[in-house]
């Protein structure tokens, strides 16, 4: 993560705003007040969906259990119903 001040955010923003994009990483902005962070859209989508599928009753142990299954026991994708 990168940590930087609210200050040196405001000359650097443009460069800073791609590396998250690009490279996938937070931004951490601390003020007087506080910190802010800055997160690429791919990786706020990816923590909103975590947080959903852990909020699913017992989905946390498929997802364990799915993770080790043998993928040569899987249904193909184009046979799965939606």
């Amino acid at each position: 993560m990168t940590n930087i001040n609210v200050t040196n955010f405001r000359k650097d923003i443009y460069e800073l705003l791609e590396q998250a994009i690009k490279y996938n990483e937070p931004i951490n902005i601390s003020t007087k007040n506080g910190n802010a962070v800055v997160l690429s859209e791919e990786d706020y989508n990816s923590l909103i969906e975590t947080l959903y599928l852990s909020n699913i009753p017992k989905m946390r142990e498929k997802l364990i259990n799915g993770k080790d299954e043998n993928i040569n026991e899987c249904i193909p994708e184009d046979e799965v119903e939606w």
